[in-house]
């Protein structure tokens, strides 16, 4: 809850003067795909939809001031930290495009979002899962069963 939820608090809570005194910009915040279902773990699934609600209440209390805030959900990404889990086949089976996401992916959707071009973009959560979020169980049990 520290670093996911209060931790994101006290940095838009610092950077905001400074970019209400520059003309404004874009807070990007990274939630998760656990952050609109369960994970096994309550107090990070608890913090992720915090960092929702935070993402969106910023960004009506800014907008006046032209900041944007936005929240980037990702799914599974295999980097050093995690690829010996056991989790990762299961998961990777699971979610419809049949791999995890990459850092690179991730940090160009964070990209978009902090340019101009996302000008008129606030408040919105950004999942980037592979459909897994969307359609994991659904496409299992289609999977299983033969229809899929």
């Amino acid at each position: 809850m520290k670093v996911n939820l209060t931790g994101a608090f006290l940095g838009i809570q610092s950077i905001v003067p400074v970019m209400a005194e520059t003309a404004g910009g874009a807070i990007v915040n990274i939630s998760s795909n656990s952050g609109f279902s369960g994970h096994y773990d309550p107090a990070y699934t608890a913090s992720k939809w915090g960092l929702r609600g935070l993402t969106r209440s910023a960004a009506m209390e800014f907008a006046g001031r032209n900041i944007r805030v936005n929240a980037v959900c990702p799914g599974l990404v295999v980097t050093g930290l995690n690829a010996s889990s056991p989790h990762l086949k299961p998961m990777i089976e699971m979610t419809p495009m049949k791999r995890s996401g990459t850092p690179e992916e991730i940090a160009d959707l964070v990209a978009f979002l902090a340019s101009d071009a996302a000008a008129f973009i606030t408040g919105e959560d950004f999942v980037i899962d592979g459909r897994f979020t969307a359609g994991a169980a659904y496409r299992r049990v289609a999977t299983e069963t033969g229809i899929f």
